[in-house]
Parts: C-alpha cells; sequence; structure tokens
C-alpha cells in the first residue's frame, strides 16, 4: 500500500489539476490508477497531471520613465529675404528712398542738436551693417552700401542748405567731401554686414549661390 502521506499529496494535485488525468499519455493513467489502488508501490505523477502555473501579473517599473532622447537645439541667423528676390519697387524704396530719408532728416538735425544728429548717424549705420546680409557677399552689398552713403550724404547737404540753419557740428572747409565720408562708411558697413552672413549661412547650410565677385 503506499504511504497515506503518498495518496493524500496526490489525491490533493489531482483536485487542483484542471488537466483530465486520461486525456494525458498513455501510459501516465493505469500507472497513476494502479499507484491509487495499491497493487504495487509507486510514486508516478506526470507533467500531464501538474497544475498549469497561475500567470503572475506584471508590475510596472518602479522610478522616474526613461528619459525622452534630447536633439540639439536648432540653430537661429538672421537670415532677410535677399535683396536681388525682393520685387523692384521694394528695391527701390529700401536701396534708394529710405537713405535720402534718412539723410534729410539729418539735414535737419544737424542744425538744431549735435547729439540728435549723432543718433540718426549710428542708426543709418548699423542700417548698413544689417542691409549687406541681404546679399550673397561682401563685394554685392558693398556696392548697395556706397550708393547708400552717396543718397544720404548728399541729401543731408542739400536739406541742410535748404532749411539755412546753423550746423552744430562742423563740416569741415570743403562740405561735399561729406558725401565721399558716408559712401565710404557705407559701403565698408555693408560689405562687413555681406561677409558676415555669408559666413553665417554657410554654417547653417543656408548658403546662397557664391558671389561672382568674390575671389
Amino acid at each position: 500500500m503506499l504511504p497515506t502521506s503518498a495518496l493524500q499529496t496526490f489525491e490533493q494535485v489531482r483536485a487542483n489539476s484542471t488537466t483530465d488525468f486520461r486525456r494525458g499519455p498513455a501510459s501516465a493513467w493505469p500507472a497513476a490508477h494502479q499507484c491509487l489502488n495499491g497493487e504495487r508501490r509507486c510514486y508516478m505523477i506526470t507533467a500531464a497531471t501538474m497544475p498549469s502555473p497561475t500567470p503572475q501579473p506584471t508590475q510596472p517599473p518602479v522610478g522616474d520613465p526613461p528619459a525622452a532622447p534630447t536633439t540639439a537645439p536648432e540653430r537661429r541667423i538672421y537670415a532677410p529675404v535677399q535683396f536681388d528676390d525682393r520685387s523692384r519697387p521694394v528695391q527701390v524704396v529700401i536701396g534708394g528712398l529710405i537713405p535720402i530719408a534718412l539723410g534729410a532728416l539729418a539735414g535737419i538735425l544737424i542744425g538744431s542738436s549735435a547729439t540728435a544728429y549723432w543718433v540718426l548717424g549710428l542708426l543709418a549705420g548699423v542700417g548698413a551693417f544689417l542691409s549687406g546680409f541681404e546679399h550673397r557677399g561682401g563685394w554685392e552689398a558693398a556696392d548697395r552700401g556706397f550708393f547708400g552713403g552717396v543718397f544720404y550724404g548728399v541729401a543731408l547737404l542739400v536739406v541742410h542748405a535748404l532749411v539755412g540753419t546753423e550746423a552744430k557740428v562742423s563740416l569741415g572747409s570743403f562740405p561735399p567731401l561729406l558725401v565721399v565720408i558716408t559712401a565710404i562708411a557705407g559701403m565698408l558697413l555693408a560689405a562687413a554686414g555681406g561677409r558676415i552672413g555669408r559666413a553665417l549661412r554657410e554654417r547653417a547650410g543656408l548658403q546662397a549661390p557664391p558671389d561672382p565677385d568674390e575671389r
């Protein structure tokens, strides 16, 4: 006879099992049946009689979620519309009328306030530098800066003569020389802006076709 503990263990396994003994392998049921009837001493419990394991619920990971991959911040540069891509009326306004208007205002201010005159001149210089960014390179920008300086200087002298006020800033013994000075200053500032703008576009991969005048 089987020990009582063995019979109890086998009965518990069979009671808890969801598998029918008779559906297991052909050799498993007679052997187990004989063990239960005590016809021979054996301790056979086949894999088919074992209860299927209960799946354990998965626990969510503890802690902070993994950080999302970071991307390099996009670099932004000052890249305005190219001067050649603008319409002809816009080119006339920003390339000719605006320098003339600034020069006319400077011709009025030179007879009233030296500080206001120099501030306006500084703003005009910044505008000449930034205008270079609208060109493919320094040489192309220098052409625009040169003519812009000419328009500025001529308008300044003409309006100052028309107003007839005494200049708060010395124009020198030969006032027309001021046109040469403003033309050279405008050319250099615009050329510097065009050169720097081209370098920034090359670094950012936004380079326009090369300036044909640059070697």
